[in-house]
């Protein structure tokens, strides 16, 4: 299953979120405000991170060689010491025109296996999606305001997630289990766990051992670890959302 986006939206989400990011950002009072979805982290930090991530994927997506990571220094050098927000900026104009230029089918190295998501530009896209919204959410936490993710961020997040970041993990280290997510929006989503790996849109046969029901926001941010079980609706096996929560980094 590819994104539900098109191509060219995803790329303005990320332009989207990623000024969410920097707003919130500049508003708060000191930038040395702690993260509580990123421990150890100040706002700066995330700030700092956000940036020098878009600069490595605008590197790998411009030098398009999907046989190995970026091979040369980021653009810009490291991150500047002082006020980085006119910095972020730029690093998201930088990824935002590596991208359009590219375009989605353009190849493109990436970390998750190719079994997960294509290597492709779109891929890219599709991801860094999730990465500016989710750490815009952390920002607004940071700041006593969260506010739940964008309705077209979060249907395609759950799916990107299941497919791309637990599809990278490896074997499941528990007994064998299909889980369904479903939205209170309407769409679900169905992985299932087995020493093979978690595989997204498995083929339907058998039922779900787990059933994870909320806002497609919720999940999103469950699936990051950015909200508690409790804040969603579990029916079945409530010990497999456990070891599923616990088997995935932050």
């Amino acid at each position: 299953m590819t994104s539900t986006s098109p191509f060219p939206e995803l790329v303005a989400l990320v332009e989207e979120r990623s000024a969410a990011l920097r707003e919130a950002v500049a508003a708060a009072p000191d930038p040395a405000v702690r993260v509580p979805g990123c421990p150890g982290w100040t706002l700066r930090d995330l700030l700092a991170h956000v940036g020098e991530v878009q600069r490595f994927w605008a590197t790998a997506v411009t030098e398009a060689d999907p046989s190995g990571p970026p091979s040369r220094e980021r653009p810009g050098g490291p991150v500047p010491d002082g006020e980085l927000l006119d910095w972020s900026a730029e690093s998201t104009r930088m990824l935002g025109a590596a991208l359009r230029a590219a375009g989605p089918e353009a190849p493109c190295w990436a970390w998750w296996p190719a079994t997960a998501a294509p290597h492709t530009a779109g891929a890219v896209a599709r991801h860094q999606v999730q990465e500016a919204a989710v750490h815009a959410y952390d920002a607004g936490v940071s700041l006593g305001r969260p506010e739940p993710l964008p309705a077209a961020v979060a249907v395609d997040g759950v799916h990107e997630f299941l497919a791309t970041g637990l599809g990278s993990l490896g074997p499941w280290p528990h007994r064998p289990a299909r889980v369904q997510y479903q939205a209170i929006e309407g769409p679900s989503w169905t992985v299932d766990l087995s020493p093979s790996g978690a595989t997204a849109d498995p083929a339907a046969s058998g039922e779900p051992v787990t059933r994870v029901q909320g806002t497609a926001s919720d999940l999103v941010l469950l699936l990051y670890r950015r909200i508690p079980l409790d804040a969603v609706r579990i029916d079945g096996d409530r010990e497999v959302a456990a070891q599923l929560r616990d088997w995935t980094p932050r």
